[in-house]
């Protein structure tokens, strides 16, 4: 029987941070990884975007404009600590808009007084702002707090750092089941044994509900990259995130450009697809039609864990010992440093945030997606 203080189920971007952060405040964190290449985090663009998203304004909002707030400290700390570049970059996000998405209420008449930081530039204004955009675009808002950040080499990031402090990760050791009695989880059985805890945190991402019944299904993302700047000397000719109504165009600093991203309920079927890919680049190119000429790099694909609400499930669970990190969806990058820390806060200080009231299990035990864990 193999022990420790707490143990964190799963070795993502989520499971990384929570076990960072608990680590910072003295605790023993074991993390037991299944895959830590097929975590969610490699597969995302890395967008920090609460308002390029729209989202509505709420508790799911304030949870994102709270997470984007911490990130350039998060960033600087983590790279600090290992001498790794996270890739973070406040570039900005623009928001482009053809005259059809207008006319479709894609674009809120309202939100300049909703977000009065981020004003609509028209289409004399939205051309200058961005070069090389269509002429089909009439105008656009930008975003200039969201941002990004590398989510592949934040993920290396967040596996060295936790390294360096001491976690304990097991890789390759897939959970197959959590047993629990009275209330509470006495233990876990993986790939190699047997685990006990004082504490445990779920954070399997898309594969939660194999462990648990909760409302937690995977959502297939495909992507691909292209190469903008492929002879040195070149510059990146996009210098913040296109955010469309059926794409986002995400640059990096190193030339390359992300094309992003597919929503496809299919459970975990692998794979790129060429219909996939196909209207990915139809719909970057009626975007920004200079893409066209740029060298394909890659294809992937990944699964965003979704809930119902499309909002995570946060904090306690019918189990006393056991806390809940899972159901990120599209925000998983995003949400990465306020998961980490309303989590430690919780387990180390016993402290509950408000917040964490929004996103906890029980606002799925109403509805059809029933939530039972007796």
């Amino acid at each position: 029987m193999n022990k420790t203080d707490i143990l964190i189920i799963g070795g993502g971007i989520i499971g990384l941070s929570v076990a960072i952060e608990l680590r910072l405040c003295g605790a023993a964190v074991t993390v037991l990884s299944r895959n830590f290449k097929q975590a969610a985090a490699h597969a995302a663009a890395g967008m920090l975007a609460p308002q390029a998203e729209a989202l509505s304004s709420g508790a799911m909002l304030d949870l994102c404009l709270r997470s984007r707030s911490l990130y350039p400290d998060w960033t600087h700390k983590l790279e600090i600590m290992t001498g790794i570049d996270t890739g973070y970059w406040p570039c900005g996000i623009l928001a482009p808009a053809f005259a059809e998405d207008i006319k479709n209420g894609l674009t809120p008449p309202d939100q300049c007084q909703l977000l009065p930081s981020s004003p609509w530039l028209d289409q004399a204004a939205i051309q200058q702002h961005q070069p090389g955009l269509s002429p089909k675009v009439v105008g656009g808002w930008w975003f200039p707090e969201d941002a990004q950040v590398d989510n592949r080499a934040l993920a290396q990031v967040l596996w060295a750092a936790a390294t360096q402090l001491g976690v304990n990760l097991c890789e390759g050791v897939p959970v197959e089941a959590i047993h629990h009695q009275h209330g509470r989880v006495i233990g876990v059985e993986a790939l190699l044994g047997e685990w006990q805890a004082e504490q445990y945190v779920l954070a399997t991402g898309a594969w939660s509900a194999e462990l648990l019944p909760v409302p937690v299904s995977p959502r297939k993302g495909q992507m691909l990259s292209v190469q903008a700047s492929p002879f040195e000397g070149t510059a990146q000719p996009l210098q913040q995130v296109l955010f469309g109504s059926q794409i986002y165009i995400v640059p990096r600093q190193d030339g390359r450009i992300v094309i992003g991203a597919t929503v496809e309920d299919v459970g975990f079927t692998p794979s790129n697809t060429p219909a996939g890919i196909q209207t990915l680049l139809r719909e970057a190119i009626a975007l920004y039609p200079c893409l066209q000429d740029f060298p394909v790099q890659e294809f992937w694909w990944g699964f965003r864990p979704a809930t119902p609400d499309e909002c995570p499930i946060l904090g306690l669970s019918p189990y006393d010992n056991l806390i809940i990190a899972t159901g990120h969806y599209r925000n998983g990058i995003l949400l990465a440093p306020v998961t980490a820390k309303l989590l430690s806060d919780l387990i180390v200080h016993r402290k509950v945030d408000p917040l964490l009231a929004h996103f906890d299990w029980q606002r799925f035990t109403n509805t059809n997606d029933r939530l039972s864990m007796s």
